[in-house]
């Protein structure tokens, strides 16, 4: 029979639900710690749009000291695609749950450094060097970290359920977002100097009770069926990331393209325009808050989304969300220049909660299914941190350039943010549908 349209054969899972005991451990384990790890990668680019700039970038006008911020956020999405190769060769090497406790304690101690670290008044520019070193880690850590935790869900689940057990790991990111924006939106709320003498650090701080709540519950997953299956075998395995790019370069190019459409939304709505609100004037804990809300409607979003691609397949699911979001990029951006809480929102419920859930949902399974077990981890983490790191990484600094080529407006911004959605949308279609793949065989 041909792998490429064998019938799932249900190796993926000993039982036909989600519902057991262990499953429930093992998608817990997979919302958890993504979240986890997510909260302490969006807090940076929450305090990217508030602090740094003021901070460690003290002296420059706002402006620039707001794009050398940004820039250090686009650091952290560099390094990602690093760590996924990095992490995705031990983990398609070595087995997913080690590499996943190493993330998670990697990521706990950059972003307790960072809670510590002294400013630019302080120690000079040891301060922003030391911030970007410290991204840097953020980013290969949380680069190492999503491909894992969506492989334990995705390969121990039932194949006709494996969109929705992935997306538990695409649902634990935005969690993790509203938690971070909750807690700093609660210490936002102290005077402005108090804010920024240490207010802005607590949250950092409070990573590292998260961290071992997290390393708690991780340690008590097994590992994934498939890859102990691979592991039985005992054939010569070659380098992973050397698969990858010689053996599966289109499907790897195709899952970049398709990820990149989702992480633009993230990248323009919940960092470079949470800093345009509040310069237009708008309330900081009200765009804070109102930020957390959209995160959460991404939750919403992506469960629904997951489901519907376990039964219409997840290419269909994606390419309307795809759609929605080139129809959407003017009004969304329209809403944002009345410089109002309600349009803030508005705009932001529309982009996150429909346009980023509705692609985002399918995304890890059609991801994972683009490469066998063998190179999976690598595959799927390269594909997914890249398009992050396109999508999502440059966006606030392409964002902000834009609007000055616009002459302050922002109808460039939707011109390039509905042709990437169409770009996107075009890679999805010269993909094949996964849902039926079988995982333990090639994916070609």
């Amino acid at each position: 029979m041909n792998p490429q349209t064998a019938a799932p054969t249900g190796r993926e899972s000993t039982s036909d639900s989600l519902g057991t005991r262990e499953m429930r451990r093992i998608l817990a384990s997979s919302f958890i710690g993504s979240a986890i790890e997510f909260y302490d990668f969006i807090l940076y680019a929450t305090a990217a749009s508030l602090v740094f700039g003021k901070l460690f970038f003290a002296g420059m006008p706002p402006a620039v000291g707001l794009f050398a911020s940004f820039s250090t956020l686009a650091v952290g999405y560099l390094a990602r695609p690093l760590g996924g190769a990095i992490f995705g060769h031990f983990g398609d090497r070595l087995g997913r749950k080690g590499v996943l406790i190493v993330s998670m304690v990697l990521m706990g101690a950059a972003t307790t450094a960072i809670g510590v670290l002294p400013t630019g008044a302080q120690i000079g520019v040891a301060a922003p060097t030391l911030l970007v070193v410290l991204r840097l880690v953020q980013g290969l850590a949380v680069g190492g970290e999503w491909g894992g935790a969506m492989l334990v869900a995705l390969e121990h689940a039932p194949s006709t359920r494996r969109g929705f057990a992935a997306s538990f790991a695409n649902m634990g990111g935005p969690a993790g977002a509203v938690l971070a924006t909750l807690v700093v939106s609660a210490f936002s709320t102290l005077p402005d100097a108090e804010f920024l003498s240490w207010g802005w650090r607590v949250p950092f701080l409070l990573s590292t009770a998260l961290i071992a709540i997290g390393l708690l519950i991780r340690l008590k997953v097994s590992e994934t069926p498939l890859f102990l299956e691979l592991e039985s075998k005992a054939e010569r395995r070659k380098i992973p990331l050397l698969e990858v790019v010689t053996q599966y370069p289109r499907n790897l190019v195709l899952g970049i393209v398709a990820g990149m459409s989702s992480y633009t939304v993230q990248g323009l709505m919940t960092v470079w325009a949470v800093a345009y609100a509040i310069d237009l004037g708008v309330d900081r804990t009200g765009v804070l808050n109102v930020k957390a809300v959209g995160a959460a409607l991404t939750v919403v979003g992506i469960w629904f989304a997951a489901r519907l691609s376990d039964r219409f397949g997840r290419k269909p699911v994606m390419l309307v969300g795809m759609l929605a979001g080139a129809v959407l990029a003017y009004p969304i951006v329209l809403l944002l220049q009345t410089g109002t809480l309600w349009g803030f929102a508005i705009g932001l419920f529309l982009a996150n909660g429909i346009v980023q859930g509705v692609i985002f949902g399918p995304f890890g399974a059609f991801v994972a299914e683009l490469f066998p077990t063998r190179m999976r981890y690598t595959g799927a983490s390269l594909a997914y941190q890249t398009a992050s790191t396109l999508g999502a990484g440059f966006t606030p600094v392409i964002a902000s350039g834009l609007v000055l080529a616009a002459g302050g407006d922002l109808w460039l911004i939707a011109l390039v943010w509905a042709l990437s959605f169409l770009i996107s949308a075009a890679s999805v279609l010269a993909t094949r549908e996964g849902r039926t793949v079988d995982l333990a065989g090639e994916t070609r």
